[in-house]
């Protein structure tokens, strides 16, 4: 609601306001007024045009025959000029102060008062000394009827009207002294100086009907506020009032039980200490108290001021907004205003926006809460100089805990999460849930980065420790990542980046650790950006490529088979290494396209071999995870020709550490098409017999470091080879040693009973023309035989 600054009376009208050369610092709102004066003076604007004009014509006629003719056209097109702009300019304020208008914009009005002042004086100070009594007299009346007319219609801007009668009343009484006519010349001060009073007067009486106006609708919005007290609803507004001591007066019965008290007694009570209540003698006052008692005490109007007052030992939320009040005779007299109880609306606020930023599943911070925290943290160290933290966590194996059990136990599990999160921040953090199993923890001081690094580490052993949800027991673990602020980035985004990037090189070491960010790791997010750029359309610009390795008889020596191997030329990166690549193609869901590529390709090559060589064909853990990929495999073989017991698919122990996805089952479909599966890289990973037991592996591959251990002496890796043969020659399974480089390396595994060997002691990875050429060779050899 808007709050009264007439109080319901006119005001008292300042001569100087009026004429538009003061603004007046009472409580009287002007600029209405003004804009009434502006709007009269445009309403006869078109008016005081005709009347210049016309008068203007009248004068050169009577002159026609005493004046030179230029003088008076001359002088004529020169009123009309000026009527003119004065119109023009008169009206074009119109919209700009239909309801509102600037001291600037009355004051501005003497400009034309002088203008058009200045032009009327020439007539009778020129043309009066060529007059003959007729012509004069003609002159008078029409410079006594524009007068006049000016002081009538355009007293609504007297600073001008006044300018102009003045100006031009004394050019008239002038020239009839000049002329010997004292009498005609007092008559005319007389008549000018009436004409000026009956302005000035006028130009008030509008002024103050204007103001009784604003004061009339003012009282309305008053009276219907007190037509609304009588209304039982709880959330109208009520009024308030205090004299110049801020003691309540005439307390209305709603804003008394508003405030819980009689409202007979609240009148002349100190209106702050009903306020503040309780707090009143502890003087443990709310910045909204504060806030009310500097604007009455500087005497200002305010509006939708918040503050808290208690109500029966309830805390209610008023909002307060009033103006101060001044009497004509007294001055300064108190404060008039409304007020209304917003506890529910607040309270619906509050509501709204912890929705908006805490997570409903956790009752953590969301990630708008969480950059809001973290945005303030780095202003708080960019001030003090110091420095933040940003944490990012990142829940390891969660998923497969949703796979496996549903979304309803993974939601539970990220309750227990945070639960556990909850226990470990102090004043010093803040521990928000980003979405999905990402959480993360904002440090408002990051001085000592050995506290951050301990509370990263505290965070891990916490939530590794086994959770007991529902009956299941779960095992999972967590990666983090820090970033610390302004070293590690400038602007909250720069420092979430950088967080992510540490976090990302967590769970690219497995997991279960955390890494603070380096500036290497943006170039290698750079380099591995461009990558993923260049690979997505490698397939397509036939940029990749097989090379085909020798697997041989680890007795005799004799070609077995090949494994295909991948790789990728690119025109300007050169050769990229695998090891780069199809970790990189897995993560962004490429391997599937070209890893169909690549059994494509080897089965076309290999049904074109003419010895009876196995090849051999990386499989990803995302291919087998698809129910279509059975097909892709017939269909491979179907297309080339190459019949299903040449084909050999390599697998690592990864394919079965996501339960419910069916990978068994894609294996099982696969050996019935009758090709051979290979379990790569053995002893390397987690290593279950279940897997063994479960599938009906042709080969168990053992890795490269077991052999170069086992040739180096060491115990263990001799004890694990010896093992793996054991366990594979009683499971019907042969046994492939990987990564033999020298004779010393071939004999040993000869010695420990591998049955195959692979690696550059018997060749590199040969490009597909050699690699034909060697099969064609043994072919041919044992076609001889």
């Amino acid at each position: 609601m808007r709050i009264p600054t007439s109080q319901f009376a006119a005001p008292r009208i300042d001569a100087r306001a009026l004429l538009g050369l003061y603004d007046p610092a009472d409580s009287t709102d002007w600029a209405p007024i003004r804009a009434a004066q502006m709007n009269g003076g445009a309403q006869m604007a078109l008016f005081m045009l005709a009347a210049n004009v016309i008068g203007a014509t009248l004068v050169t006629l009577s002159f026609a025959h005493l004046v030179p003719l230029a003088w008076l056209v001359g002088w004529n097109a020169l009123v009309a000029i000026v009527a003119v702009g004065v119109a023009v300019r008169r009206l074009s304020t119109r919209n700009r102060t239909d309801r509102n208008a600037t001291l600037a914009d009355v004051r501005g009005t003497f400009l034309d008062g002088i203008a058009l002042g200045g032009i009327w004086a020439v007539a009778p100070m020129v043309f009066g000394h060529y007059a003959d009594p007729i012509a004069l007299l003609g002159l008078y009346s029409v410079v006594v009827v524009l007068m006049a007319s000016a002081a009538i219609s355009m007293a609504t801007l007297p600073l001008a009207t006044l300018l102009f009668l003045g100006m031009v009343g004394s050019a008239m009484s002038g020239t009839f002294v000049l002329l010997a006519m004292p009498t005609i010349a007092g008559t005319t001060v007389i008549f000018t100086a009436l004409l000026m009073v009956g302005c000035f007067a006028r130009g008030r009486a509008l002024v103050v009907m204007r103001a009784n106006e604003i004061a009339l609708s003012e009282r309305d919005e008053t009276v219907s506020l007190l037509l609304r007290e009588t209304e039982e609803d709880s959330s109208a507004d009520w009024l308030w009032e205090i004299d110049a001591q801020r003691r309540v007066v005439r307390a209305s019965p709603r804003f008394a039980r508003s405030i819980g008290v009689d409202p007979t007694t609240i009148n002349g009570k100190s209106f702050l200490e009903i306020l503040a209540g309780p707090t009143w003698e502890s003087g443990n006052f709310a910045a909204g108290l504060r806030a009310l008692s500097d604007k009455l005490k500087a005497r200002e109007a305010f509006r939708d001021l918040l503050l808290p007052v208690y109500v029966d030992g309830q805390e209610r939320w008023w909002e307060m907004s009033a103006s101060p009040r001044f009497v004509e005779d007294r001055g300064f007299v108190g404060f008039r205003g409304v007020g209304s109880d917003v506890t529910e609306q607040r309270a619906s606020a509050d509501k709204i926006n912890r929705m908006a930023r805490y997570d409903t599943l956790t009752g953590l911070p969301n990630r708008l809460l969480i950059n809001e925290t973290l945005g303030q943290a780095m202003q708080e160290a960019d001030k003090w100089g110091s420095r933040c933290g940003f944490m990012m966590i990142d829940l390891d194996r969660f998923k497969a805990v949703n796979d496996t059990l549903g979304h309803p136990i993974g939601d539970r599990l990220l309750g227990r999460v945070s639960d556990r999160l909850k226990t470990l921040i102090t004043d010093n953090e803040i521990i928000g849930r980003l979405g999905g199993d990402e959480f993360a923890v904002v440090v408002r001081d990051a001085t000592d980065t050995a506290k951050v690094e301990q509370l990263a580490h505290t965070i891990i052993s916490t939530l590794s420790t086994p959770y007991d949800v529902d009956q299941h027991t779960l095992f999972i673990g967590a990666s983090v990542g820090v970033a610390i602020g302004p070293r590690d980035g400038r602007t909250p985004e720069m420092l979430i980046r950088s967080a992510d990037l540490a976090l990302y090189r967590s769970k690219d070491a497995g997991g279960g650790v955390f890494h603070a960010y380096e500036p290497q790791l943006h170039l290698q997010a750079e380099e591995r950006r461009v990558l993923e750029m260049a690979l997505r359309s490698a397939l397509e610009k036939d940029e990749l490529h097989l090379m085909y390795q020798p697997v041989v008889d680890a007795g005799t020596g004799s070609l077995t088979g090949f494994e295909a191997l991948l790789r990728w030329t690119h025109p300007t990166l050169g050769p990229v290494s695998p090891a780069k690549f199809i970790p990189l193609a897995e993560e962004a869901r490429l391997i599937a396209p070209i890893g169909e590529w690549v059994l494509r390709t080897a089965c076309h090559e290999a049904a074109g071999w003419k010895s009876y060589s196995r090849v051999a064909v990386n499989v990803s853990a995302e291919q087998l995870h698809n129910p279509g990929f059975v097909a892709v495999v017939a269909n491979a073989l179907a297309t080339s020709g190459l019949s299903a017991d040449r084909l050999e698919l390599e697998v690592t122990e990864s394919v079965f550490l996501r339960e419910g996805t069916g990978a068994t089952q894609t294996l099982e479909r696969l050996l019935d098409l009758g090709i051979r599966l290979s379990l790569d890289d053995f002893g390397t990973g987690y290593s279950s017999l279940g897997y063994l037991s479960r599938t009906r592996f042709s080969t168990i591959k053992i890795d490269r470091s077991f052999v170069t251990g086992a040739a180096r002496g060491v115990k263990e890796a001799i004890a694990i080879i010896r093992a793996v043969v054991a366990l594979a020659q009683s499971l019907d399974m042969t046994t492939t040693a990987e990564g033999v480089e020298t004779e010393e390396e071939h004999m040993l595994i000869k010695t420990l009973g591998c049955s195959k060997v692979q690696g550059y002691y018997f060749g590199r990875p040969l490009p597909v023309e050699e690699a034909r050429g060697l099969t064609d060779s043994v072919g041919e050899q044992v076609r001889a035989a």
